[in-house]
């Protein structure tokens, strides 16, 4: 699927919290979304979802619209994946990555065998087939972020969006899930705050600061010192790991440290 903005606005409160984005990730990609906190980021994340209605620009998949479609029309394409997510039941695991086949089924009907297939298909893929039967409240924030990407997988989408995916995780859960997400053939939208993770992982950078899309590129072109000092007031130092991989190292501006 191919995500695309054109002059994307959207203001809460009186406050534009997104301005004027026009972007697209092209099907197939993995594209990381990054910026400061405050940037804009999941609200741009949620307009491209459509579980916001931007203030003005528009949205679409593959080329349509999604303006003129319902919310199931919609998720029977695309999961998101939200920062945290709470419940005021206590579900089981596999309730819960079962509710990724709700768009495809009627509200009255139980799931299928093909559905089950599907379910314990994801379960599998993230590790959690051993969890399947524990409740919600018992799990690790890195077993309920870990829960609601299985919940996307079984959506069986053509693109995801993330939002923040690697919170609460370890450094293993965290490599495994962007060593999943970057060899996927889904489209994926991803936002990140390690820069490195990043630049390791997605195809091209799209840089938000203060709601407006200052860069998008490829990371070598998106992470340069220049930049990252403009929009995170720091300085960097960008070098390379032993198998090429970026490592960046911080220090605040002088103007700014203590």
């Amino acid at each position: 699927m191919r995500i695309s903005a054109r002059n994307l606005t959207w203001t809460a409160g009186g406050t534009t919290v997104v301005r004027n984005v026009t972007m697209a990730v092209e099907s197939g990609e993995t594209v990381g979304l990054i910026g400061p906190n405050g940037a804009g980021k999941s609200s741009l994340l949620r307009c491209l979802a459509g579980l916001r209605t931007p203030t003005a620009g528009t949205v679409h998949h593959d080329g349509e619209d999604i303006a003129a479609h319902d919310p199931r029309h919609v998720a029977r394409r695309l999961a998101f994946v939200e920062q945290t997510g709470e419940s005021d039941t206590d579900p089981r695991v596999a309730d819960v990555v079962a509710l990724g086949r709700t768009p495809f089924r009627d509200r009255w009907r139980g799931l299928s065998p093909a559905d089950h297939a599907v379910v314990d298909a994801a379960l599998d893929h993230l590790g959690l087939a051993g969890l399947r039967h524990r409740h919600w409240s018992t799990l690790s924030g890195g077993e309920r972020q870990r829960t609601h990407l299985a919940r996307a997988l079984a959506q069986r989408p053509t693109a995801i969006l993330l939002d923040e995916p690697t919170n609460h995780l370890d450094i293993r859960h965290q490599l495994e899930l962007l060593e999943l997400l970057s060899h996927t053939s889904q489209t994926v939208l991803v936002a990140l705050h390690d820069l490195a993770l990043a630049a390791r992982y997605c195809d091209r950078l799209l840089l938000l600061h203060r709601g407006e899309l200052v860069a998008h590129g490829t990371p070598t072109e998106v992470l340069t010192p220049a930049l990252l000092r403009q929009v995170y007031e720091v300085d960097v130092h960008i070098g390379q790991d032993d198998l090429g991989y970026p490592v960046l190292a911080y220090r605040a501006p002088v103007s700014q440290a203590r």
